[in-house]
């Protein structure tokens, strides 16, 4: 066989060679790349996997959800197992949410507690509020978040079009381009994947959020909260919340049975240490005591309370409401006690194109109106169900439209509340007279105003 023969074989020979590196390839591409990638599990994340694999709308959607806990790590809950002592405190919204993507039935078959009844008053003064007096209605959920994940856990296991990646970490995004139209992530291990959309729910600490840039709004509350499970001093229905401002900051008392309840008490950096290093004891007795403990009431404030009442009673509202006493603890579940460091955050810009976020990478808020996941879990339906109508209406998934839709609904949604609490936060930090007269005020009006208070309640 001449040179020329030989060159001319060798090249035949070597073309499916190339042709099957190029499929490999493009295979290998095709296999790592999905409609909507989502980085973070936890609560919010999870939970958004799940919504967009039961959309019926989204159900050819290629969806990945990339957790950095290791599988392991979500051990399932039996009935009789402890409580954990991180709880969540889920509105009737929130419910109807876990409902409808299954994830209620799992949570309901094992264990929650209903609240029916909210009382919120001030250590500095009389005045108080309280939500749902006849008992008729539900006013809240207290559920664990570790239950939570287990039963969003156990609907995304059961979802076809979802793929669940453990001990995964994004190390670098890149964010589409006019060459490129996909968000490319490379992960700490090495993998490579692209996505027609990535959704940060990465936490307040968002990775994901960085590269959307624009400016974020944050700062330090110079508080922790506290976090335990408690046992109270005897049985009783125990289906009231409460909830007492204290000059350092709010302790409130969330039902989980009969006997037991959660303990979430916000309170300066320096007294959170102090609480922490006690033993058990000295911390059950700091506890009852900020719970019953008279503080030094100003006359004036007093004064003008009553004063209040007295016209808000000729005008037949009532004002102050029966004020009762909270159970008393009698211990502390051992190994229960923690504490996070409290803060405020916002961020101007909730999307760029292909990446948006949801949960605390976008807000993070005090937990002293215990909404937080509530509203994680108001981005994750609003944003499901605005892609789900896009792409039924014939677009391609992610579209910037939509994703400005989104910021700006759950925008006017989501400021008044952030407003709302960080003034709050600063309002009931303090015994200085003339800001304990507003806030009382304020507080024996909103008690009195019956629309007002369902308004809040909602």
């Amino acid at each position: 066989m001449g040179n020329k023969s030989i060159l001319m074989f060798n090249k035949i020979n070597r073309q499916p060679g190339k042709r099957f590196v190029k499929n490999l390839l493009d295979f290998s591409i095709r296999e790592n790349h999905y409609d909507i990638a989502i980085a973070g599990g936890g609560l919010v994340g999870t939970s958004m996997a799940c919504a967009v694999g039961k959309n019926s709308k989204l159900s050819e959607s290629k969806v990945i959800l990339f957790e950095s806990a290791s599988q392991k790590s979500f051990k399932k809950k039996a009935k009789d197992d402890e409580y954990s002592n991180r709880v969540v405190s889920i509105n009737p919204g929130s419910k109807k949410f876990l409902e409808n993507i299954g994830a209620w039935k799992f949570i309901s078959d094992l264990r929650y507690k209903t609240v029916k009844k909210l009382q919120v008053w001030d250590a500095c003064s009389d005045a108080l509020i309280t939500f749902n007096d006849d008992l008729m209605k539900d006013v809240s959920y207290i559920v664990e978040n570790d239950l939570i994940l287990n039963a969003l856990e156990e609907v995304c296991s059961n979802l076809k079009n979802v793929t669940v990646k453990y001990e995964s970490r994004i190390k670098k995004i890149v964010p589409p381009s006019d060459k490129n139209k996909m968000v490319h992530l490379e992960m700490e291990n090495g993998d490579e994947y692209t996505c027609n959309l990535l959704v940060g729910a990465d936490g307040f600490k968002s990775k994901t959020r960085e590269v959307i840039g624009g400016q974020y709004l944050s700062w330090n509350y110079d508080q922790k909260g506290i976090v335990a499970t408690v046992k109270l001093s005897e049985p009783t229905e125990n289906v009231v919340a409460w909830q007492r401002f204290l000059p350092t900051g709010p302790i409130a008392l969330l039902p989980l049975t009969n006997e037991l309840s959660s303990l979430v008490w916000s309170t300066e950096t320096k007294k959170a240490e102090q609480l922490l290093g006690m033993n058990e004891e000295t911390f059950k007795d700091s506890l009852n005591d900020a719970f019953w403990k008279s503080y030094p009431k100003n006359e004036l404030v007093s004064s003008a309370t009553a004063s209040l009442d007295k016209m808000l009673s000729s005008l037949t509202l009532k004002s102050f409401g029966s004020h009762q006493l909270p159970p008393s603890v009698s211990s502390i579940v051992p190994g229960s006690r923690a504490a996070f460091p409290l803060g405020f955050g916002h961020s101007i810009k909730y999307y760029r194109p292909g990446i948006v976020l949801v949960g605390d990478a976008a807000h993070r808020i005090h937990p002293l109106a215990g909404q937080g996941v509530n509203l994680g879990f108001g981005d994750v339906e609003l944003l499901t169900n605005k892609l789900g109508d896009s792409v039924y209406n014939g677009n391609k998934i992610g579209c910037s439209r939509v994703l400005a839709d989104y910021e700006s609904e759950r925008q006017r949604e989501i400021l008044p509340m952030l407003i709302t609490t960080d003034f709050l936060q600063k309002l009931y930090s303090t015994s200085f007279a003339p800001v304990v007269l507003v806030r009382s005020l304020g507080l024996q009006i909103t008690n009195a105003l019956h629309p007002l208070k369902v308004r809040f309640l909602q």
